[in-house]
């Protein structure tokens, strides 16, 4: 299993990642809300934000024959909360999708792909790493869970009205 990180010039892959990004939301959401969320244009907008000089990575992992299997995206964030309030914010960084194809699955991609997104998290020194997703995404939360995440936080997604939990895990070097 080959991982690499993406540039703004991989624009198949970028494609690629844009359409297992919804293949990621009708899994979790359904048909119906996870379909019609966010266009395609979005999506792959979304994927070049992360790739346009910002302290972010997305990561594909290839098989032996070169073939995507599975893609993360994360970031360095701050909490908003705490700015606008005037506060320091501490940067932390946040998962924001993680996707296996469905053959590859249970092959550890997942893995593999989460403990390379924590290891970019302690080169930038930040002190924990989070991730929000559906409270029905048992596989996820599972993999998580497995690595020492905890729920820290429990809220409505906006978009579909469906329960989000906070994964959370304190970073050390």
């Amino acid at each position: 299993m080959l991982l690499r990180p993406l540039s703004l010039a991989d624009t198949d892959a970028i494609d690629l990642v844009a359409e297992r990004m919804r293949a990621t939301l009708i899994e979790v959401e359904g048909e119906e809300a996870g379909g019609t969320m966010y266009s395609m244009d979005w999506l792959r907008e979304r994927v070049r934000w992360h790739l346009d000089g910002r302290a972010a990575e997305v990561v594909v992992a290839a098989d032996e024959a070169g073939v995507i299997v599975g893609h993360t995206i994360y970031r360095v964030e701050s909490d908003a909360d705490s700015v606008t309030a005037g506060l320091h914010a501490a940067p932390f960084g946040l998962i924001s999708t993680t996707y296996v194809v469905p053959e590859a699955r249970r092959l550890g991609v997942a893995q593999r792909l989460l403990a390379h997104a924590e290891a970019w998290f302690l080169e930038c020194r930040v002190p924990f790493a989070c991730t929000w997703t559906s409270e029905t995404n048992m596989p996820l939360i599972g993999l998580y869970g497995r690595n020492g995440y905890v729920e820290s936080e429990r809220g409505p997604n906006q978009l579909t009205q469906t329960m989000m939990v906070r994964l959370t895990k304190a970073l050390s070097a």
